[in-house]
């Protein structure tokens, strides 16, 4: 599975480590993710999501029925 939010979208980042004698080796920035349990009243069940912190403030602002319409409209499972 790989580490990316549901809802944005948002994969890994990555870059170097550049230490004081610049010699350059790959690394990647993993995105802050939390698993959430979330209620669909509509649907008189739970969903488990995979977040980021971001995406857990669009719930939070939008709420969770538009988000979950709003993934199903993209084409993705819930």
């Amino acid at each position: 599975m790989s580490r990316t939010c549901d809802v944005t979208g948002a994969g890994p980042g990555f870059g170097n480590n550049v230490p004081w004698s610049k010699k350059k080796t790959r690394r990647r920035w993993d995105v802050n993710l939390q698993t959430k349990r979330y209620y669909l009243p509509s649907e008189g069940r739970h969903v488990r999501l995979r977040l980021s912190a971001k995406g857990i403030k669009i719930i939070d602002r939008d709420g969770v029925e538009a988000v979950v319409a709003r993934m199903r409209a993209e084409g993705r499972k819930v």
